[in-house]
């Protein structure tokens, strides 16, 4: 089997022995160099190769003392943060704790039982205060922001209407947004704040609303002849990208918020869709099918001319999401009657793909998916998806079907 470089980790002796801990379990090593590590005799620099296209191994830890929901939601969430529930001689790192009342919990290094974290959680819910202990816990290890306690808007579609909803990231708690007895679609946050841009058909039109979630204000933002849809609002919040067939055609444009300054960025007879920022808000990733068959496209903010988006090894993509680190672009591939995750680096390259599933979005974390599923009877649900290691949990499935979702970012 062919090895490759890029796979490799490497750590070196200045590390926190905690660290090379983590990363020799995620690869399954942990018990072969155990005993180096408890005695303190760290390598200098350790490489280890993966087999090229193999997913991470999650990182085993061992959670006890939790009991009913709390036990549930912490494993719910870790598991999707990448980690696995394994037994206690397993693994160096221990998570234990209590829900008497409230939740309490510790974080320890089994190997030389250092206390790593503890902490005692108060207010809200049981549930609220377990996801609020996963995302230190990851925090912690991993050493980025958990995304337990974020959000998701989606479309819920029951009968021959739907809405927008919003939800816990996990699909718990959720609320409708709207009640507009007709057609809504493609959700999409603004960076930083409480309000959603969406798609309705209430006046009999599909046109692009702005909804303060606080105030409930509504706004329309675009309402010319034909279709108005798919808006986006950049990373530094202040520009909405959308797909206008004003002039035809399905192009891409970019307005102010309130929806004026519009400035038309592609002109051509094929159909645009799809568009999605680059984190510096300069770049405009969409859809074209220019040369026939549905592919990536960038353009610059500014204007300019459009430029093919190389995805080696898949067929007909759509619905693109930049992730917010700008390093990975995720998409829809068309593969015969179904549909699969992708991803691709920002530049261009050889596809990887990951899993069944279509409608995908970054979480702020550039690690965590959120993407739509077929459910079979024309119904889809929603489902997590750890991208390095590839694990999958299914969200709580609401009545009816459920597609289109966006990150809170």
């Amino acid at each position: 089997m062919l090895l490759t470089l890029s796979a490799k980790l490497a750590l070196n002796l200045h590390a926190p022995t905690i660290r090379l801990r983590l990363a020799l379990a995620a690869l399954g090593v942990l018990s072969a160099v155990s005993p180096m590590l408890a005695t303190g005799a760290e390598p200098e620099t350790l490489v280890i190769i993966r087999p090229a296209g193999l997913a991470e191994r999650p990182v085993p830890i061992s959670i006890s003392g939790f009991s009913g929901e709390v036990d549930s939601v912490l494993k719910f969430d870790l598991t999707i943060a990448g980690f696995t529930n394994v037994a206690s001689e397993q693994t160096a790192i221990l998570v234990s704790g209590s829900n008497n009342g409230s939740v309490q919990g510790k974080v320890t290094d089994r190997i030389n039982q250092a206390v790593l974290l503890s902490k005692a959680y108060s207010g809200g819910s049981l549930r609220a205060q377990a996801h609020a202990l996963a995302d230190d816990i990851v925090q912690l290890l991993q050493h980025h922001p958990g995304v337990a306690q974020t959000k998701i808007a989606f479309k819920v579609v029951n009968g021959g209407s739907s809405e927008i909803y919003l939800a816990d990231y996990d699909g718990h708690n959720p609320v409708a947004l709207t009640q507009d007895h007709s057609i809504v679609a493609a959700p999409s946050w603004v960076p930083g704040k409480r309000i959603l841009y969406y798609t309705s058909y209430k006046l009999n039109n599909p046109d692009i609303y702005s909804h303060n979630l606080t105030t409930g204000e509504r706004k329309i933002v675009a309402r010319y002849t034909g279709l108005n849809t798919s808006a986006a609002v950049s990373p530094d919040g202040r520009q909405v990208a959308m797909i206008l067939s004003k002039g035809g055609s399905p192009d891409v444009y970019v307005s102010d918020l309130e929806g004026g300054n519009l400035r038309q960025l592609t002109h051509t007879k094929e159909d645009e869709s799809s568009p999605c920022w680059s984190p510096d808000s300069r770049t405009i990733c969409f859809v074209s099918r220019l040369r026939g068959k549905a592919e990536l496209y960038t353009v610059p903010a500014g204007g300019g001319a459009m430029t093919r988006l190389p995805t080696v090894g898949a067929g007909s993509v759509t619905e693109p999401d930049w992730s917010p680190d700008g390093k990975t672009l995720i998409f829809t591939v068309t593969r015969g009657a179904g549909f699969e995750l992708a991803t691709v680096p920002a530049k261009g390259g050889q596809v990887e793909t990951l899993v069944a599933g279509e409608d995908p979005t970054w979480a702020p974390n550039s690690r965590t998916v959120v993407f739509a599923r077929r459910l079979g009877g024309g119904r889809r649900g929603l489902s997590l998806l750890d991208v390095p290691t590839k694990q999958v949990k299914n969200i709580v499935q609401l009545s009816g079907s459920v597609s289109q979702p966006s990150w809170a970012r």
